[in-house]
């Protein structure tokens, strides 16, 4: 028989409002604050900009909006939910998703020259971070299927003569259900936001070698998906179709950062990148202070594309490399919590949406010290705006849902 102190324990825990992992929670909940935060003391320059459609006071409530009436009620409701429903649903949000985002090529709201917004009502979201997600999802189910012969699998035709029998096979049970989602995707999304397609292919690559695919086949994919890649923009940088001009422009420029004194260029021919390294710069090691950033001025979008410098010019290396550890700290927990995963889905699923984070907030981070080109990616759960910050809640809720349950069968 129970003791009345564990009966009074159980009645305790099964009241909690935020269930599940309460390391995931409090990161959260620590990211949103830093948001605030950067948001409000970022757009301060909107006092300044004529141009500038929002007052800083506004850009404020706004996203204390977008956590209060989004963020919130997303990540609580998604935690929330079985499980079983996001494996059943899969397939449908999917291609849900992928007609969307092919949608927001006609009718989406175009921004910098690429079309990623669709208007509903009053707000504008971008499909493409939803896909994001079902595309892991489509993964883990496809591979939780396999996971009796993932081992010895093939993941491309082995011959060029693709009408054998083996090959049918190869391309019927193999490439078309594991790769067909993730070259889809990446396709769809790659016209109007490269980077976010590079995201999923490389949250995609990592997923297959936790489900134990041959390193040899993974290889593979990877060499013909960069051969076609580059391949696949050069021509439609001769013709002009989509990003692929951008990319080069920006390629070129990252090239030009690495190989020439940015000392003797005036603080307006800098570029984005080379501004938010005058701002981490001129943070040190604890900051100058909240509200006194002297580079928000100068940065551009230091509340969204730059946000990581913008903070760290405000609260110092220090506070900025542990920022970088709570992003890492989420893929931490999420493997902690695959590990009791009772079935290969939940743990794809867990360790793909972490990775997902992750993977973003890094691809961000490493842009701002120049290790990257631009690429125009928002730091999860911090920069302004809405459909990223609506996505990555939905994402971990996914990740706290799975927790939830586990830790009522224990």
């Amino acid at each position: 028989m129970k003791s009345r102190d564990t009966k009074g324990a159980e009645r305790l825990d099964s009241s909690r409002i935020f269930e599940g992992d309460r390391t995931l929670w409090i990161i959260y909940a620590v990211l949103i604050v830093v948001s605030i935060l950067v948001v409000y003391s970022s757009t301060a320059k909107m006092a300044y900009d004529v141009t500038s459609r929002l007052t800083t006071t506004e850009s404020l409530r706004q996203q204390i909006m977008y956590v209060l009436v989004m963020s919130l009620p997303l990540i609580f409701i998604a935690h929330k939910i079985n499980y079983n429903f996001y494996r059943y649903t899969t397939r449908l949000g999917y291609w849900l998703f992928i007609i969307l985002t092919v949608a927001t090529y006609f009718i989406g709201a175009t921004t910098n020259g690429a079309a990623r917004w669709l208007p509903i009502g009053p707000i504008q979201f971008q499909p493409s971070e939803g896909l994001k997600i079902f595309t892991i999802l489509m993964l883990a189910r496809c591979m939780e299927k396999r996971q009796d012969v993932i081992t010895k699998i093939k993941l491309l035709p082995t011959s060029l003569k693709l009408s054998s029998p083996e090959q049918k096979r190869i391309l019927r049970e193999n490439t078309k259900p594991l790769l067909g989602p993730i070259i889809l995707s990446c396709i769809v999304i790659a016209p109007a936001h490269i980077s976010s397609a590079v995201i999923v292919g490389m949250v995609s690559v990592i997923m297959l070698y936790i489900g134990r695919v041959p390193k040899w086949e993974i290889f593979r994919f990877c060499t013909l998906t960069v051969i076609a890649a580059v391949v696949g923009f050069s021509l439609l940088s001769l013709v002009g179709i989509g990003r692929g001009g951008v990319a080069g422009d920006r390629l070129s420029a990252w090239i030009t950062e690495w190989t020439t004194d940015g000392k003797k260029e005036l603080v307006n021919d800098l570029s984005d990148t080379e501004r938010a390294m005058i701002a981490i710069h001129e943070g040190g090691f604890i900051g100058e202070g909240a509200g006194h950033s002297s580079s928000r001025a100068v940065v551009i979008h230091p509340e969204c594309d730059y946000a990581y410098a913008f903070f760290t010019s405000e609260y110092g290396f220090i506070a900025a490399i542990v920022l970088m550890l709570l992003y890492l700290w989420i893929t931490f927990r999420a493997i902690e919590i695959c590990r009791r995963c009772h079935t290969a889905f939940l743990t794809f699923m867990t360790a793909g949406l972490g990775l997902l984070i992750t993977c973003q907030a890094m691809l961000h981070i490493l842009v701002q010290v120049n290790f990257l080109p631009e690429t125009g990616q928002t730091l999860p759960f911090i920069s302004r705006g809405g459909s990223s910050l609506m996505f990555m809640s939905i994402a971990l809720g996914m990740i706290l849902s799975v927790s939830r349950i586990l830790e009522k069968k224990r």
